[in-house]
């Protein structure tokens, strides 16, 4: 039980409670539940197929008994089919006794899942307990009756209020009826404070179950665990502008816990200035050194934030700081106290491996494919007759789309029923972009992820139907005694199903690194998170010569700059790859020609279209400076390696399909002349580098090879040089 501390915090001496009592009545519904609730009788009786009440009827098509499982059977029918050798059609032909074809609706002895009374309560006890059950109602939580019922048989006898139970009560009750009794004890401490007039935001720390806010995006839901506290800020003005946020904005609670760890940023900052505590005399100097805290702001041991965090940081700073000024609560405050949009930023940094390394390696997909079987066993969830294994088969299926589409996971997890499309024999997944606000977006998908999203949708049209979650493709499990609406949330599959499943079932998960004695490392698991799909979606594509533009619409991204994020790798293999072929390089006439280290490569040439430049001219410009027009093949100063034959290979089959447009267009002869001479030269090239990587060992050249796909990646999203200026002269 938690209750405990937050009952003594708002309850005072109770005693018969008639004007709390008469408070709460004001408050309870007008005919809450009519056909359920007797308000006479103070009975309530469970009509089957409310879906806000679970209580449902027994799947024996005779038999009316009532059941708290959709789909269930009752003792005596399962008794029964179990005597009968469990024939597959008892429950069509099975006939119970007259005697249980109806449920007991008398106020004598109370059916086992259908009913409670509260006529053996005082009165306080039952405003309070009809009070919370009202404000779960509200919340969308199911009602259970028989958790209620065992809760008050087990009340002691001439008990005042629900307040006055002790932290030990709950330790008679069982799981889910001391789960309900906390659920309903919050609502009645909440509202005690609200009767004598107290307000649990007054003081530095609240108490997250009384503060009433939401737990967090998309968890509507009051928090009920935990404290927000505000003393890490030392400026008392400001602790106190975040707390009067707080109260007036009504934020959930960890966006609450955030802005406020982004407030403390911004004190610890303000408390080396020397007019820090004084906020009417803060100018733009002071938020300048604010910024520049969220610039270097740290972890708690000591490692850096990636720049997204911080910058998410700042965003709430700015949030914050908005909302006080428009609502009059920093009047006080000069105006010179403000983010500049155009110096108050935190720029974009050049990739550091930490920001790299987002993508799950291909190789740990591979073990966690192998473990796929294990994933969603671990919850036993069952519902709407739904068993635990259909529910860990349709997360197995959202985490295959999650891994082939490289879709968000709130992407994958919002998928509606008919996502997919076949246009000329090809399949396209429609999906939604929430994040940007764009919906009905269609992307190309593989034949293989096509069948397996088919064959669940099979699947779901052999389960028993939900009818709140019929156009999902991923209907929701439920949650928190809630009944089955809407669809699977990104928060239940990421937080809880796939977390659990990587950290506690998955046995062993090993990195391509070994140790001194020669055997694997175990892969580190916290960098193995749902979004690293996406990235290595991305990266795959980069990987396989996918041009930027087409990966940003693939990725449907506003911004090609953005989508240039994907292709980053890691400044050591990058390294490792220009050391492996700089020695490779070959001058326009096939000859060895190659750099004496890896920073010669990198600083006395520029990558072009079909290999490296070392004119100097062209160099500093970039390689947007040619004074040929990049006929790169007639040049001295041109020096391609293995990493750029596929693109001299393309290059030769382009001339060539060039020079046969020419020929039929009867051109000049200088021209065709022209197209055979950068044949001639293309190809030489060309087939030095193919004899050269024909002389190597084959895992020499498989090293090669690889590092050649590397360098083609960095160049890829650097995309150095526009197709279409190819054939124009750069101005610069």
């Amino acid at each position: 039980m938690t209750h405990g501390t937050g009952a003594a915090a708002v309850a005072g001496p109770l005693g018969e409670g008639c004007a709390w009592a008469a408070w709460l009545g004001e408050r309870l519904v007008p005919g809450w539940r009519a056909a359920e609730w007797d308000e006479v009788a103070l009975l309530f009786t469970a009509v089957p197929g409310n879906p806000a009440t679970s209580v449902f009827v027994c799947r024996v098509s005779a038999c009316s008994t009532h059941v708290a499982q959709n789909g269930g059977r009752c003792q005596a029918c399962s008794r029964a089919r179990w005597a009968r050798g469990n024939p597959s059609d008892f429950d069509e032909t099975y006939v119970p006794d007259s005697a249980r074809r109806r449920p007991n609706m008398s106020n004598g002895p109370l059916p086992g899942v259908s009913q409670f009374s509260l006529a053996s309560v005082s009165l306080a006890v039952r405003q309070e307990m009809l009070f919370g059950i009202q404000q779960r109602d509200a919340a969308g939580i199911n009602l259970v009756p028989q958790r209620v019922r065992r809760v008050v048989a087990g009340l002691p006898h001439g008990l005042a209020s629900l307040l006055d139970l002790d932290d030990g009560f709950a330790c008679g009750l069982p799981a889910d009826a001391a789960g309900f009794l906390n659920g309903v004890l919050l609502h009645v401490q909440r509202a005690r404070l609200h009767f004598e007039g107290g307000d649990p935001t007054s003081g530095d720390v609240w108490q997250s179950s009384l503060v009433g806010l939401t737990a967090g995006r998309g968890r509507k839901y009051a928090a009920v665990h935990g404290v927000i506290d505000f003393r890490p800020i030392r400026q008392q003005w400001l602790r106190e502008l975040v707390k009067e946020w707080g109260r007036t904005a009504r934020p959930n609670v960890l966006d609450l816990r955030q802005t406020l760890y982004a407030a403390s940023i911004a004190s610890t900052a303000l408390a080396g200035r020397p007019h820090g505590d004084e906020p009417e005399r803060l100018l733009m100097p002071d938020m300048t050194a604010v910024v520049d805290a969220f610039r270097v702001a740290k972890r708690a041991d000591g490692r850096d934030y990636s720049t997204s965090h911080r910058r998410s940081l700042l965003r709430l700073w700015r949030t914050f700081l908005e909302y006080s000024r428009q609502a009059g609560m920093m009047d006080h405050v000069p105006g010179g106290f403000a983010l500049n949009p155009k110096y108050h930023v935190i720029a974009a940094i050049e990739a550091s491996e930490d920001d790299i390394g987002r993508a799950i390696p291909e190789h740990v997909i591979a073990q966690l494919d192998a473990q796929i079987p294990l994933l969603g066993t671990s919850t036993g969830h069952e519902s709407g007759g739904w068993t635990a294994a259909d529910f860990a088969q349709m997360y197995q299926v959202a985490y295959t789309v999650l891994r082939d589409t490289g879709r968000r996971p709130g992407e994958v997890t919002s998928l509606h029923r008919d996502c997919l499309e076949w246009i000329d024999a090809k399949p396209t997944l429609i999906y939604d972009n929430h994040k940007r606000r764009r919906h009905g977006r269609r992307l190309p998908i593989s034949e293989a992820t096509a069948r397996r999203i088919e064959a669940w949708q099979k699947e779901l049209d052999r389960l028993p139907p939900v009818p709140a979650c019929e156009q999902w493709l991923f209907p929701s499990p439920g949650q928190r005694n809630r009944p089955r609406r809407g669809h699977l949330t990104s928060a239940q599959f990421c937080n809880r199903i796939f977390r659990d499943w990587v950290d506690e079932l998955i046995p062993d998960l090993v990195d391509e690194r070994l140790d001194e004695s020669g055997a694997p490392l175990p892969y580190d698991r916290s960098q193995i998170v749902p979004y690293g799909f996406r990235h290595a979606y991305a990266q795959r594509h980069a990987d396989a010569g996918t041009r930027p533009d087409v990966l940003k619409e693939l990725m449907d991204h506003r911004s090609l700059d953005v989508t240039m994020g994907y292709y980053k790798v890691s400044l050591s293999r990058k390294q490792e790859a220009v050391r492996t072929v700089a020695r490779l390089s070959v001058d326009r006439h096939g000859a060895p020609k190659g750099f004496a280290d890896p920073l010669a490569y990198e600083v006395e040439s520029v990558a072009v279209p079909y290999g490296g430049c070392t004119e100097p001219s062209n160099v500093k410009a970039g390689g947007g400076h040619c004074r040929i027009r990049f006929q790169c093949a007639g040049c001295d100063f041109y020096r391609p390696d293995p990493s750029y034959l596929p693109a001299l290979e393309q290059q030769v089959a382009d001339l060539r399909a060039d020079r046969e447009a020419a020929l039929a267009m009867e051109a000049a002869t200088w021209v065709v002349r022209n197209f055979d001479d950068q044949i001639q030269a293309y190809g030489k090239s060309a087939d030095e580098m193919r004899r050269q990587l024909g002389e190597m060992p084959d895992e020499e050249r498989a090293r090669v090879e690889a590092a050649s796909r590397e360098l083609r990646k960095v160049r890829s999203a650097a995309a150095f040089i526009p197709v279409q200026t190819l054939t124009s002269r750069s101005t610069s």
